[in-house]
């Protein structure tokens, strides 16, 4: 067997090495979200269209989300694109906030009306 043999399986054995990992971490991937879609959760679309899940017909594919209070709509199952967890505030100081200081924050030039500016040159 020649040495462009030997390579070329090597390259077609790691290729199908990857295809099948990909795979894998795909449906896990699905399984997780799947375990989070339940009536209450938060979710996003596809389409970008955010509201909480209200039902999950498994039989017909179909989800209702309610976008606002007594607003619901009906959407396949697929087009559910993730659940929105909700993360915890971040805790921080607002002492450290840049551009500010006891008497506020400071305004550019460009936000300052020209008439105050000349005043304020002379």
């Amino acid at each position: 067997m020649d040495p462009l043999t030997i390579v070329m399986l090597g390259v077609l054995g790691l290729l199908i090495f990857f295809m099948v990992r990909n795979s894998r971490k795909r449906r896990a991937m699905v399984d997780e979200l799947q375990q989070k879609m339940v009536p209450g959760a938060e979710v996003m679309t596809n389409f970008g269209l955010f509201g909480t899940l209200v039902e999950l017909d498994e039989d017909e594919n179909i989800a209702t989300i309610e976008v606002s209070p007594g607003s619901t709509i009906r959407v396949h199952r697929q087009t559910l694109a993730r659940v929105i967890e909700d993360d915890e505030p971040v805790q921080g100081s607002t002492d450290d906030a840049p551009g500010t200081d006891e008497a506020g924050p400071r305004l550019n030039e460009s936000s300052v009306d020209p008439t105050e500016r000349k005043k304020t040159d002379d």
